[in-house]
């Protein structure tokens, strides 16, 4: 291990909604405008806003999740980032996590386990002196100091001239240390819409370079980036794993094993950890389209389908007859799959979406998707002991995942108990069958590396059996 100078910040807010992800992206846009080079993380189990972030750097983002992730591989992923400086989105409210008796899982654990200093994004729009409160009362709790600046976002000029002066003297009467960088001003159309899980997909929304631009451009006028760097530049050094064992050998081109992994506008829900662990056992990663593909990879030994919103492509995905009936004979032939969320619900008979039509789907699990309106089995989650499981999946037993889904199945699976963090609440989830391990959770393999060991043995297995 060495370390590594990083200067960083992470951008956190009292809830939901602050505006969090529309300010990342203004940052790392006019950081790169000033000549950094920055990255970009994302606090918790997010797919979304690391597109987002992607959209500036060009760059997949990183999830920092203390659920997921032990203390030092936390900082370790942070250390081993390749730009000079890196910006950190918080989720939710700055204490929101896993619990709400503790902070785990949030955004503040977030920082202090990274020695990262935190600024507040307050938003201004609805309120008036309470925001002077409830700013207070996020500080009351900065217990290790970590709060070293504020932000108001959508906050009028006048509104800001006035208030500025009376919240300095109030913070400095209460002895707090935050500083006010200054303010985002209410921008029109410059606001992005939301989905049931998150904000809608960058590709959705018109335009979407040129609002970050014109966000950007107003943080420069109003916000003492100078200010926010120096804020930065005081981040303690983190420890940056070595770059010894990135990769390992993929072998020749006879003995490459490959994975088929489902990615369009349908299936986009991945984390790059996730990918790259496979890529670390020599496992080429191949991308495919259910939506426009008339097959999956003719090189496949292995399939993954992921999560996304399978349920805004339905006709699409139904009317490409020959990729589910090659899809339907790979896995009831055994080739080694695993599926998560909108791809488990891909696999079922059907799907009827919220106006209540009904599509067919590729017919492996024997099971109807249904829209419920609201989130079911939400939040953070860990596979409990194996029920109705094939070998070698019962190893998947106490992986950690989480699942955020508004549809729901007929067959959600017995393979495993399902249990959530801190509370007395379990379910049977997945299905285990022909090879295959399916259900609604999105798992973090990192948190149980010998299963995916096993299952790429059983890739191997299988592609030898069918040379």
């Amino acid at each position: 291990m060495t370390e590594k100078k990083i200067p960083r910040v992470l951008l956190a807010a009292p809830s939901s909604n602050s505006g969090k992800t529309l300010l990342t992206c203004a940052l790392l846009d006019a950081l790169k405008k000033r000549g950094c080079h920055p990255a970009s993380f994302k606090c918790g189990p997010d797919y979304i806003d690391p597109m987002f972030h992607k959209e500036v750097l060009q760059v997949e983002g990183r999830n920092l999740d203390s659920f997921f992730m032990a203390e030092h591989e936390i900082r370790q992923a942070l250390g081993g980032c390749s730009g000079d400086c890196a910006v950190i989105e918080g989720v939710m409210g700055i204490y929101d996590g896993a619990d709400v008796r503790s902070d785990r899982g949030s955004s503040y654990e977030i920082a202090r386990v990274t020695g990262t200093p935190v600024v507040l994004i307050a938003d201004a729009s609805k309120t008036g002196r309470t925001l002077i409160s409830g700013i207070k009362g996020i500080l009351s709790d900065d217990r290790e100091g970590l709060i070293r600046g504020l932000i108001l976002n959508r906050i009028g000029d006048a509104f800001y001239a006035s208030l500025r002066p009376v919240l300095e003297a109030e913070l400095f009467k209460a002895g707090y240390h935050a500083e006010i960088l200054g303010y985002v001003p209410m921008i029109r159309d410059a606001g992005w819409k939301s989905r049931h899980l998150g904000l809608i997909l960058p590709g959705e929304i018109e335009g979407l370079y040129d609002q970050i631009e014109t966000v950007g451009k107003r943080m420069q006028e109003h916000v003492d980036l100078d200010r926010l760097l120096h804020v930065m530049e005081e981040a303690p050094g983190i420890c940056s794993q070595e770059e010894n064992s990135r990769s390992q050998s993929c072998g020749s081109p006879e003995e490459q094993l490959t994975l088929a992994v489902a990615h369009d506008a349908a299936f986009c829900f991945y984390y790059a950890e996730n990918l790259e662990l496979f890529a670390k056992k020599g496992v080429k990663i191949r991308f495919f389209s259910p939506i426009s593909d008339s097959r999956i990879p003719e090189d496949a030994s292995g399939i993954l389908l992921g999560g996304g919103y399978p349920e805004l492509f339905l006709e699409e995905l139904s009317h490409n007859t020959s990729m589910l009936s090659g899809l339907r004979s790979a896995l009831l032939g055994g080739m080694p799959s695993l599926a998560e969320c909108g791809g488990f619900m891909y696999l079922h008979r059907g799907i009827t979406d919220e106006a209540g039509r009904r599509f067919e789907m590729a017919g492996v699990v024997d099971g109807e998707c249904f829209y419920t309106g609201h989130p079911v089995r939400f939040g953070y989650m860990e596979l409990g002991e194996p029920l109705e499981c094939e070998d070698p999946y019962r190893d998947f037993s106490h992986m950690r995942g989480h699942e955020f889904h508004y549809y729901d199945s007929t067959c959600n699976g017995k393979a495993f108990t399902a249990r959530k963090p801190c509370k007395d609440s379990s379910w049977n989830c997945m299905v285990s069958a022909h090879n295959g391990l399916w259900g609604f959770p999105h798992l973090y393999y990192g948190s149980k590396t010998s299963a995916i060991d096993l299952f790429t043995d059983r890739m191997r297995k299988y592609r030898n059996g069918h040379k």
